[in-house]
C-alpha cells in the first residue's frame, strides 16, 4: 500500500480552508484602527479625509478606494496592489508564507491559527450597503443654468429626485465635497448616488450605494410597445421627454439586468431597445446585452462621436430635442 499525503493546489479556495477574506484584510491593513463597512484612511495615497472601506456590500468582503476607485477589488487584488506584485500566482504565495499555511510546501502548518485566535471574526457575512446621508439645499442659479442645458426645469428634477447638494456623509462621517465643483444627488427610496459631472471619471459617481440593480422609470415601462432602455438618468430624462414608456439602468454593465429586471422589462413591452453610448465600450456591452437578452439597440448616430457626442443628452445639449425627435422618427420609434 502507498502511503503519502494528498497533494493540495495552493489556489483561492485552499487558502479560504484555513483563514477568511477577513483574515487577509486585518493582517495586512496598515492602519490597524479600521473597522468593517466604516470609512477608514487609504493605505494607497495620502488620505487625509478618511475615504477608503473594507465592506461587506456585496456579500463577499471587498475594498474601495473612494478617492481613486481604480484601487477596488477582493482581498487578493488589494495584496497585490498594496505590495506591488506582479501575478496572482504571486500573490496566494505571500499569503501563504506569511500565515504560516504550509500549502505550497504541502507540510500543513497551524501558525495561522495563532494569528487569527487574536480578534473575532465579523458576526455577519451578509449583503450591506454603505450608509450615506445628505443635507440637500436650494438649486443655484449655475445648477440650474446647467440642466437647462439638457432641456430639464426645476419640475422635471424635484420628479426625478434630483437635489443640490451641500453636504454628504459616508457612514455617519463627513465626506469631502470641493464647492467649487457642481454636485448633485440622485435619490433612490433609501439610496443615493452623488452626481459630479465636471470631475474625472474615477470620481464622478461617488459615493454610490444604489444597488446596481435599480431601475429609473420602472413605472412608466407597463403594457407597452416599446421600452426604451437608457444607460443613465440624464439620458433617461432627456428621453422621457418625447418617449415617455423609456426607463434607464445604472451603467453599461451587464449585472443591472437581473431576472427579476429582465423578466419585468419582458412581461410589459413587446419590444425591448437597448441604448448605450455610441462609443467602442458603448457598443461592445451593447452588442453582448442585446444578443444574450434578445434586445434590440438604438444608439446616437456614430457620426457625432468626432465632436464627442456619444449619448443622448449631449446630442440633446447641442442640437436640440428636435435633433433627436427627427432621428427616432427616421427609425420608426415615433
Amino acid at each position: 500500500m502507498i502511503k503519502g499525503s494528498k497533494k493540495v493546489s495552493l489556489d483561492q479556495e485552499s487558502i479560504f480552508k484555513r483563514i477568511s477574506e477577513y483574515d487577509i484584510f486585518k493582517f495586512y491593513m496598515p492602519n490597524k484602527k479600521w473597522d468593517l463597512n466604516q470609512a477608514t484612511n487609504s493605505p494607497f495615497r495620502e488620505d487625509k479625509n478618511p475615504s477608503f472601506m473594507v465592506s461587506n456590500r456585496y456579500g463577499n468582503i471587498t475594498f474601495i478606494d473612494f478617492g481613486d476607485t481604480e484601487y477596488r477589488g477582493d482581498c487578493f487584488t488589494f495584496v497585490k496592489l498594496l505590495f506591488n506584485i506582479n501575478n496572482m500566482d504571486e500573490v496566494l504565495k505571500k499569503i501563504d508564507n506569511d500565515f504560516g499555511l504550509g500549502i505550497s510546501t504541502g507540510k500543513f502548518k497551524n501558525d495561522y491559527k495563532h494569528i487569527v485566535s487574536k480578534y473575532k471574526q465579523p458576526e455577519s457575512k451578509g449583503k450591506r450597503y454603505a450608509k450615506i446621508q445628505v443635507i440637500p439645499r436650494a438649486f443655484t442659479k449655475e445648477e440650474l443654468a446647467y440642466w437647462n442645458e439638457y432641456h430639464q426645469d426645476i419640475t422635471d428634477l424635484k420628479r426625478e429626485n434630483v437635489f443640490s447638494i451641500k453636504k454628504v456623509f459616508l457612514n455617519k462621517r463627513l465626506f469631502t465635497l470641493n464647492d467649487n465643483v457642481l454636485r448633485f444627488g440622485y435619490y433612490y427610496d433609501g439610496y443615493w448616488k452623488i452626481y459630479r459631472p465636471f470631475e474625472n471619471k474615477k470620481r464622478k459617481w461617488i459615493p454610490n450605494n444604489v444597488p446596481i440593480t435599480t431601475l429609473d422609470g420602472k413605472k412608466d415601462i407597463k403594457d407597452c410597445d416599446i421600452a426604451f432602455i437608457n444607460k443613465s438618468k440624464k439620458d433617461y430624462m432627456v428621453i422621457k421627454k418625447i418617449f415617455p414608456t423609456t426607463c434607464a439602468v445604472q451603467n453599461e454593465g451587464i449585472a443591472c439586468f437581473s431576472q427579476e429586471n429582465l423578466k419585468y422589462l419582458k412581461d410589459n413591452s413587446k419590444k425591448q431597445i437597448l441604448s448605450f453610448d455610441s462609443d467602442v465600450p458603448g457598443v461592445k456591452s451593447s452588442l453582448q446585452i442585446t444578443e444574450l437578452f434578445n434586445f434590440d439597440y438604438c444608439n446616437t448616430p456614430k457620426k457625432y462621436l468626432g465632436e464627442g457626442i456619444n449619448d443622448w443628452a449631449g446630442l440633446a445639449r447641442e442640437y436640440g430635442m428636435e435633433s433627436i425627435e427627427k432621428y427616432f422618427k427616421e427609425k420608426g420609434l415615433l
